[in-house]
């Protein structure tokens, strides 16, 4: 046989073993079970299992064997690290039903259309957040039409993966079977989402418009609706969520922003570069992809510098992520300082950290290494990705849904000081975050 005839035979018996696999996994997916591979989503495909392996060096007949012996309800397992650790299928037990939650995407630009994909990747038959309806603002015939069509194609991040069909009678859409209404409202004072058959409703605004307790509280106003989260910065008394630093804080607030982009993508580096050598100052300047808030061609802004061609020039302007960065930590409080350059792409961004610390780092190895550590550990990995490519540029990054990438190749370090660059797709990778932050907030009743 020859060395050809064995790669396609071993490839083969490797297919089938991931055939098997998918059908395991579709299996305990009925049972409300969410397995995950080191941190990220599993898709029921064969290439993609394949891959998952191979670049985590394990075998696809250890998965197989793990999952066939697995017998859990209601619970997240990632596979990944249960391998890597030795760990038998025994050691996981049950976990709690998470009640059904219906969600309104209280806006459907860049972020509100992501979050709908991610809401709809899964089965039909998952438990937990369900979206249920979209409000957009008034609009002329054809509206619903445009709206699928947003949703189904994207200039980033591709075509939907799912089918997208317009209900014109209903007036929504049927997205992987399941039915979205859309609602036509100016202000959130408008609806009564109870006729809608809609209760208990986790709003997610996604406008911005309303930012402190007063704007914002609106939506608690409107019959049907329980709590709301924001996907922005928030003012006033309401709290920024960074999930994997401060979520055990929400408890049962009613009102919760996720954040910022920027804040998500450098917060949970921050933190555990904090927790072991201690940040004594430092600033941190975001190379920011452009966004809708910028003019196309110049025109007039009400914001400095914004007004001008956005595919056609560097922008200078300003961020409030290193001071948000002290909601989450507090102990880095006025340690921060941040600016902001918007280029001409539409997705990826690039934090650059400047920092000086407490304890010596020693040098670019050692501080990449401890990075490497964190990001393969099972607390941070959905939130760090590690890189060590000297070929990798931005659009690598584009869909990646770890929220901050750690590019270790830029890493510069000696005694206290180092610099480090952060990669994060400000789209895909915030809006995970903000789905998590929805999760936390729909468990705590």
């Amino acid at each position: 046989m020859s060395i050809y005839q064995t790669h396609l035979k071993n490839r083969q018996t490797q297919e089938n073993k991931a055939v098997e696999l998918i059908i395991s996994l579709a299996k305990l997916a009925q049972q409300n079970v969410n397995v995950l591979f080191f941190g990220e989503r599993v898709l029921l495909s064969v290439v993609d299992i394949l891959a998952k392996h191979n670049e985590h060096g394990l075998d696809i007949a250890d998965s197989l064997a793990f999952i066939t012996e697995l017998n859990v309800t209601d619970t997240t397992v990632d596979l990944g690290q249960a391998l890597k650790l030795g760990k038998k299928a025994s050691e996981f037990g049950n976990g709690v039903a998470i009640a059904s939650t219906d969600v309104v995407l209280y806006g459907f630009g860049r972020i509100g259309r992501i979050l709908a994909r991610l809401l709809m990747s899964g089965a039909a038959s998952d438990k937990g957040l369900q979206l249920k309806a979209i409000v957009v603002r008034p609009a002329g015939d054809g509206d619903l039409q445009k709206r699928g069509s947003l949703l189904e194609r994207d200039s980033v991040h591709g075509w939907f993966d799912g089918s997208v069909e317009i209900d014109t009678e209903n007036n929504g859409m049927i997205v992987n079977g399941r039915f979205i209404k859309v609602i036509y409202a100016s202000d959130p004072s408008e609806i009564d989402y109870t006729a809608y058959g809609l209760d208990n409703v986790l709003v997610i605004d996604n406008t911005g418009k309303w930012k402190d307790e007063a704007g914002l509280g609106k939506h608690l106003e409107s019959k049907g609706v329980k709590k709301v989260l924001l996907t922005a910065p928030a003012k006033g008394e309401i709290k920024n969520i960074v999930y994997g630093v401060n979520h055990h804080t929400i408890g049962k607030d009613t009102l919760v922003s996720a954040a910022s982009c920027t804040t998500n993508a450098i917060t949970p580096i921050l933190k555990v570069l904090h927790d072991t050598y201690g940040i004594a100052n430092g600033h941190m300047e975001t190379i920011h992809a452009f966004t809708n808030d910028q003019n196309l061609v110049d025109n007039y802004h009400k914001s400095e510098r914004r007004g001008r061609a956005a595919p056609l020039n560097m922008v200078m302007t300003s961020t409030g992520a290193a001071s948000a960065v002290a909601k989450a930590i507090p102990e880095l409080k006025g340690k921060l300082t941040g600016s902001a350059i918007r280029v001409p792409t539409p997705n990826v961004s690039l934090a650059i950290l400047n920092l000086n610390f407490e304890k010596a780092v020693d040098s670019t190895d050692k501080l990449n290494a401890f990075i490497k550590a964190q990001a393969d550990s099972e607390q941070w990995q959905q939130q760090i990705d590690y890189s060590d490519s000297s070929e990798a540029v931005s659009t690598d990054f584009v869909g990646s849904q770890k929220v901050a990438i750690f590019d270790a190749k830029a890493t510069i370090a000696t005694d206290n000081r180092a610099t480090l660059y952060v990669w994060y797709d400000n789209e895909m990778g915030y809006s995970t975050q903000v789905i998590r932050v929805a999760e936390v907030m729909a468990s705590n009743g």
